[in-house]
């Protein structure tokens, strides 16, 4: 699995495909390979010719660990991901974030906006500038003795799963609370790439799309029917929507 260093972090990421670059930026908790692999993106994406990159945010997966709470700013982890572009010496990418994701490409289309070409930006909505991301009780659950001491339903999802991919839960903990800060309305209303918010319908994690969408100019909404915060992310509805958009904009 191919490294890169930045910040004093060695980070993992993917590299495959050929063609038009797109960068993927895999939510809390997760990985590379369990966001976008799993749910077949990187398959579907090479198969549209495309060149797939996507890295183990700080703190998950094959990458580094930090517990420093400073260090999992979303602003922080998007010079992450414009490293990782350096790296590669990609000039300007396709950007597709999930959940924490998301924040982390709105953020980096705000740092960077001549390097995103596109941003796509799933399972998050209007709490990207009115929420705060998941409560500090998914941190509390994960620092919990064990997960038979958690009670809070949305802690003892986030326990279990870090548990099932061996995560390190004190470097998420850490991530919980660093990554919370939101967007004004004013910075999501200077994100001027093409952009599309993609949210399941019953998704009460990330808030609604069409108010989000009102705050960023030309944004547009793919609705995924039926769909809650977990399960959205490998919906057909929501590829299909995402192709569509990238082959409309190029």
């Amino acid at each position: 699995m191919p490294t890169f260093h930045h910040d004093g972090i060695d980070f993992a990421y993917l590299d495959e495909g050929q063609g038009e670059p797109i960068l993927l930026i895999h939510g809390f908790a997760s990985t590379k390979e369990i966001n976008w692999v799993g749910p077949g993106w990187v398959t579907a994406l090479t198969g549209a010719g495309r060149r797939v990159i996507a890295l183990d945010n700080r703190g998950h997966g094959a990458s580094g660990k930090v517990y420093e709470r400073d260090a999992y700013d979303p602003g922080v982890m998007a010079r992450d991901a414009l490293a990782l572009l350096d790296h590669l010496a990609i000039p300007r990418a396709d950007v597709m974030g999930y959940s924490m994701g998301g924040r982390i490409g709105a953020c980096l289309a705000l740092l960077a906006p001549e390097r995103v070409r596109t941003l796509i930006l799933g399972g998050i909505g209007i709490h990207l500038v009115e929420g705060a991301g998941l409560p500090v009780t998914v941190a509390e659950a994960l620092l919990a003795p064990s997960l038979d001491d958690v009670t809070d339903p949305v802690g003892r999802t986030f326990r279990a799963f870090a548990e099932q991919t061996g995560s390190d839960r004190q470097a998420l903990a850490a991530c919980i609370y660093g990554s919370r800060r939101t967007l004004t309305r004013e910075e999501v209303g200077r994100i001027t790439v093409p952009t599309l918010i993609a949210v399941g319908t019953r998704d009460e994690v990330s808030g609604a799309a069409a108010p989000l969408a009102a705050l960023i100019p030309g944004a547009r909404v793919a609705d995924i029917p039926g769909r809650d915060h977990m399960r959205a992310v490998g919906d057909r509805v929501y590829k299909d929507a995402a192709l569509a958009f990238l082959a409309e904009v190029h």
